[in-house]
């Protein structure tokens, strides 16, 4: 049994073949970041283009690695929400039209859902029950996973979430886009300690919750000065941009760390897995792994290459389908955030 999973949230076309042993056949990504570099950040119209454009060749490509022509293929998976509207939109109307086309059963991914069934993919066991923590440029939630599709909201970010914030610094700090790998690199060379950055709720043990917009702001004062909108003009040295760098991301690391352990405590559960973008960052890799494993907990984190966005996760549809649930042809792109779902 195999299926085809397409994904196309945000600016990544994916699509994958996955066996219902979970094993990956083949899987294709196309990135976009050179269509949105030089806005240091994605722009949905230019997103749901390049989707328009890449979505075929990218599909054609993965069947032609499994080996496999689409009327072997026993289901069509594709991710439906959240995520940006024309992006979601060009995903599903592909996968659509071959389910029109084959007759296949269409089979709705929860893009959510799927960065935890990462995690899953990756380990080759069960992992669930567990905290969910998905971490990424859109997302920063805490989740009580009871099972593949059973999540309940623990917290998450009230503004940005901890993937934008990792951009929009490092746009600050002159680093190119996307701007979570190039800050992550740069702070390796800074020290952490040189600026004392906010974290916001760290101490607050009633709440599961992430700030990162004050964050943001301080390290913007902390480059131009309160009261100075316009920091355009200032030069940083090379340490100044590594230990600032670096600042920020050991407040945002703490955070999230601290909070994961929170909702560990709060839930009982002694698992936690961890999907996103932010999950593929060194430090943050690091600092969990080092307090889970003297706290006791079991941890898993996706893979890098699994953390940013990729269609293997849609290989949680391969559940639904062993189950003999599919989706009508009438299912909708749900876009935004679905921050509290």
């Amino acid at each position: 049994m195999n299926i085809l999973a397409i994904e196309t949230t945000c600016d990544e076309t994916a699509a994958a073949v996955i066996s219902d042993t979970l094993e990956v056949r083949s899987s294709v990504v196309a990135s976009q970041d050179e269509l949105h570099r030089r806005f240091h950040g994605v722009v949905p119209e230019i997103a749901a283009r390049a989707h328009l454009e890449r979505i075929l060749p990218v599909i054609d490509e993965a069947l032609r690695r499994a080996g496999l022509r689409l009327d072997e293929l026993d289901g069509i998976a594709v991710a439906y929400t959240p995520g940006l509207a024309g992006s979601l939109l060009v995903g599903l109307m592909a996968a659509k039209t071959l389910c029109l086309a084959t007759g296949k059963p269409l089979l709705g991914v929860n893009h959510l859902h799927a960065h935890i069934f990462a995690c899953r993919m990756a380990a080759g066991r069960d992992v669930f029950p567990c905290v969910g923590l998905i971490v990424s440029g859109g997302h920063s939630s805490l989740y009580r996973c009871e099972s593949a599709f059973e999540f309940h909201y623990l917290g998450g970010t009230i503004d940005d979430a901890a993937g934008e914030a990792f951009d929009k610094v490092a746009s600050m700090l002159g680093l190119p886009f996307p701007g979570g790998p190039a800050l992550s690199k740069v702070a390796e060379q800074g020290n952490p300690a040189a600026h004392a950055f906010p974290r916001s709720f760290l101490h607050d043990r009633e709440r599961l919750d992430f700030s990162f917009s004050g964050l943001k702001t301080a390290v913007r004062y902390k480059i131009a000065g309160v009261g100075k909108p316009d920091f355009s003009q200032v030069t940083l040295e090379p340490q100044e941009v590594a230990d600032l760098a670096a600042s920020f991301q050991e407040a945002v690391v703490d955070c999230l760390v601290s909070k994961t352990l929170l909702a560990v405590e709060r839930t009982g559960l002694r698992t936690v897995c961890v999907g996103g973008g932010v999950a593929a960052n060194r430090r943050f890799r690091q600092r969990l792994e080092a307090e889970t494993t003297a706290a006791g907990i079991t941890l898993h984190i996706a893979p890098p290459a699994l953390c940013t966005d990729n269609a293997v996760m849609g290989g949680i549809a391969i559940q639904c389908l062993l189950a003999g649930h599919s989706d009508p042809l009438d299912l909708d792109a749900v876009p935004g955030l679905v921050r509290h779902k």
